[in-house]
């Protein structure tokens, strides 16, 4: 199965690890840090040209999405009941 991200990017859902809010990179120290170290290692990507609104987190990189969190767990979870 398949999770689309935003953009013409698409995941396959096995990858993903963890969707959260962009609110979180300003909140979170560690989530700083953790962001910082995929940069410094070109494992992150942003989608698209509009204002990040989530932060998805797959087993290779780092998505920044213009979708909202809450829709991205929505759609993660209606494939897992499929």
């Amino acid at each position: 199965m398949y999770i689309h991200l935003g953009g013409e990017k698409i995941i396959r859902t096995s990858q993903l690890v963890a969707i959260f809010d962009i609110s979180i990179e300003q909140s979170s120290k560690l989530s700083r840090q953790f962001v910082a170290h995929a940069r410094k290692n070109r494992e992150v990507e942003t989608i698209g040209d509009e204002e990040p609104k989530s932060i998805v987190v797959t087993e290779e990189k780092v998505y920044y999405s213009p979708i909202s969190s809450s829709t991205l767990k929505k759609r993660a979870h209606q494939l897992l009941d499929l």
